[in-house]
């Protein structure tokens, strides 16, 4: 369950909250009865909800990236979104573009390379160059050095990389939001906990066993 709550259809007024709840869910509720076409949860949509206006703010950023007025390739965005997703490790997000990097006709292979694109030959210099940037925006708060913007630049337009810095860092806002509330596919428990020890650990004293190893 994400970590706030829910908003029912019986509680929804907002008519742009109204209007997506049936796109997705029909005549259904879907906090009674979730799940999309997706196969997720939906659960990203009834949590946001609860600000209409924040709502609203997201469905017109979708809308923008899926906009015909995009000069940017969708395989260039598409591997900026997935990689994004992996980066910020935000399971829905990564999940969510991989189909989307299908639908678009990329290989299997290519988009499960996305994880590795360092050591891949999957990918052309652009997509390389689009790849890179996005681990600088995702990975290093947008610092990067200036022959890596260099090579972008080769490759890409003005308004090309706009769209690509907006729509990249637009998810990785939603790749850590998602993980923060627990939405979706990231209602998942951190996977850095303790490991139980023997009962009766008492420390490892390496310094002392270091010691009497010196000793001659």
């Amino acid at each position: 369950m994400p970590r706030l709550p829910q908003v029912p259809r019986s509680d929804v007024t907002a008519p742009v909250v109204n209007a997506m709840y049936d796109f997705l869910f029909a005549d259904r509720d879907p906090v009674a009865e979730p799940g999309t076409t997706t196969g997720t949860p939906g659960d990203w949509w009834t949590v946001w909800a609860a600000v209409p206006e924040i709502f609203e703010h997201a469905v017109q950023g979708f809308g923008i990236y899926q906009s015909p007025k995009r000069k940017l390739d969708p395989v260039l965005r598409e591997l900026g979104q997935t990689r994004a997703g992996w980066a910020v490790e935000s399971q829905f997000v990564y999940s969510q573009h991989c189909k989307s990097c299908r639908l678009l006709g990329m290989n299997e292979e290519k988009i499960a390379a996305i994880a590795y694109w360092q050591v891949s030959d999957q990918f052309t210099e652009a997509e390389r160059a689009v790849l890179a940037y996005t681990d600088a925006l995702a990975l290093e708060g947008g610092r990067m050095h200036d022959e890596l913007f260099a090579a972008l630049r080769s490759h890409l337009g003005t308004e090309e990389i706009l769209e690509l810095t907006y729509i990249t860092t637009l998810y990785v806002m939603h790749g850590i939001m998602s993980r923060a509330l627990r939405s979706e596919w990231d209602d998942r428990d951190d996977p850095i906990t303790e490991l139980a020890g023997p009962e009766d650990f008492q420390g490892y004293g390496v310094a002392r066993a270091a010691e009497r190893g010196s000793v001659t």
